[in-house]
């Protein structure tokens, strides 16, 4: 395996472009795949994203760009993944190559739909990865931030600490700082729940309370995602620090941050909004808004008390009263 080698981002979004400028920072080549043509055309008259991150500027002749995936894993040694979680499986089921001897990244913080599994288990089956071959990328980052050089922390999740370090000094940089773990699910799943937790913040600040209560709504949240996350897999329990920016800062800046998608989706939700109607005025996916019925539904098996999840999911799936259900949720906080 060579890392980093050449460089496939998956994903043309506001993420995934933020990824494209590190690695271009970073003096490496890349294939890039946009599913929409049209988008890498104008993308290439800009020089770039018309989409997304219009701050970001990138030297075009050292992308490669394509509208065919195939073409981009093709040419790749480090292959990333980086579209939403609700059509992650659509692009997978066009993939015909092979991942042999390439290292598969996730920066997609989301839960794969209908199957209710990581995307670390869903990559490594589809592809008959070794999981040394696998990692994800996470930590306490928004987009606009890295497309501004601001300073971030990102961690890398691979079981096997050698590589994970060698893909963490790729992706270091004057702004971006790196460092390793090796509890891949934990990292995963931190990365989903702190999503739900922005939602339940957003509506929080769209019933117009204060900042005394958001503190206690946060405070619960990091507990609530350290019990999930050890009952799901105890296995790294005694070694899973939650304090840690990967959990707990990645919680804390999309709960409180004016560029969380997820806490814009809330306040709308709070303000009255319907879920459909938050969403087409959003233009953006709020991936919280899935991970709540994924979450739901994989506690189904465990029975982990998690109320600010039941309380997030009753409003946006059961239509119940935003403010009702943080009344009764309230209740129960400390």
């Amino acid at each position: 395996m060579k890392i980093p080698g050449i460089v496939a981002i998956l994903g043309s979004g506001s993420w995934s472009t933020a990824i494209a400028k590190i690695v271009q920072d970073n003096d490496a080549e890349f294939w890039w795949y946009m599913r929409n043509p049209d988008k890498i055309a104008e993308f290439k008259k800009l020089g770039y994203n018309p989409t997304y991150l219009s701050t970001a500027r990138f030297n075009l002749d050292r992308i490669h760009f394509t509208d065919d995936i195939n073409e981009a894993i093709r040419h790749a040694d480090m292959v990333i993944f980086g579209m939403p979680s609700p059509y992650l499986r659509q692009h997978v089921e066009k993939i015909t190559e092979s991942f042999h001897d390439k290292i598969v990244i996730s920066i997609i913080k989301g839960i794969v739909q209908e199957l209710n599994i990581p995307i670390s288990e869903y990559l490594t089956d589809r592809f008959q990865l070794k999981p040394e071959q696998f990692a994800t990328l996470s930590g306490p980052s928004h987009a606009e931030e890295v497309a501004w050089e601001r300073l971030t922390y990102l961690t890398v999740g691979c079981t096997n600490l050698e590589i994970g370090q060698e893909i963490a000094d790729f992706f270091h940089n004057s702004y971006v700082h790196t460092t390793v773990s090796d509890d891949v699910i934990g990292v995963q799943y931190a990365g989903v729940l702190k999503n739900i937790y922005a939602i339940a913040s957003g509506i929080c600040s769209g019933l117009k309370y204060g900042d005394n209560f958001q503190a206690v709504l946060v405070s619960n949240a990091i507990r609530e995602m350290k019990r999930f996350i050890n009952g799901i897999n105890p296995e790294r329990q005694a070694t899973r620090h939650i304090s840690e920016s990967v959990y707990t800062g990645d919680l804390l800046v999309t709960s409180y941050s004016n560029f969380s998608r997820n806490h814009m989706f809330g306040t709308m939700i709070g303000r009255g909004y319907s879920v459909k109607s938050a969403q087409l005025e959003m233009e953006m996916v709020a991936e919280g808004y899935y991970g709540t019925k994924c979450i739901k539904e994989i506690n189904q098996k465990y029975g982990i008390p998690i109320p600010i999840v039941d309380c997030v999911y009753n409003i946006l799936y059961k239509r119940m009263s935003p403010f009702v259900e943080f009344k009764l949720l309230s209740d129960n906080l400390r």
